[in-house]
């Protein structure tokens, strides 16, 4: 019963978690509204786009994990009381993937960082200054996000791991 409540609890710090994308994409639509009807300048009116490009996109990063972690927290329950092997083994398998693509996340966002960096400092145009700074904005709103749900996910796949450790010298029959 400890994994399903391990699993069952990470999986709801997860729906808290993708919360701030949503939080943060009403942030970028009501910026791009704020330029478009309050923008005077050619670098202001640039903004519009942009910030309602990323708003779009973290809105809708956060709504499907934020449903697809929601569903998880059910679908977890049925497959612990199915096959509590089976469930262990396909956290086991699905945390170990999720860290490697935080891997390659980790190492694109940072380079993707720097080449809107470049832009700013290389090109003087009022609309790719602001795709690149409202880039970087998402980019380290998507950082900070997934820097805490990397940390979480490393965290449950050790206590999956150390559980286990336990259940084996119990020879997994006992409990979950």
């Amino acid at each position: 019963m400890e994994l399903l409540k391990l699993a069952t609890e990470w999986a709801k710090a997860e729906v808290f978690s993708t919360r701030f994308f949503i939080l943060f994409a009403i942030g970028f639509l009501i910026a791009s509204v704020g330029f478009w009807q309050l923008g005077k300048t050619d670098l202001a009116k640039a903004y519009i786009i942009p910030t309602l490009v990323a708003g779009v996109l973290l809105m809708t990063i956060g709504i499907g994990l934020l449903f697809t972690n929601k569903s998880r927290i059910t679908e977890f329950k049925k497959a612990f009381n199915a096959d509590k092997v089976a469930f262990y083994q396909s956290e086991i398998e699905r945390t170990e993937s999720t860290l490697k693509e935080y891997t390659v996340v980790f190492k694109v966002i940072p380079i993707l960082i720097i080449i809107a960096t470049s832009l700013i400092l290389f090109v003087n145009i009022p609309t790719w200054r602001a795709i690149s700074i409202t880039t970087i904005a998402m980019l380290i709103i998507i950082l900070l996000v997934d820097g805490t749900a990397h940390s979480r996910i490393e965290v449950y796949h050790k206590e999956l791991k150390f559980l286990n450790n336990i259940n084996q010298k119990q020879s997994l029959k006992g409990d979950f």
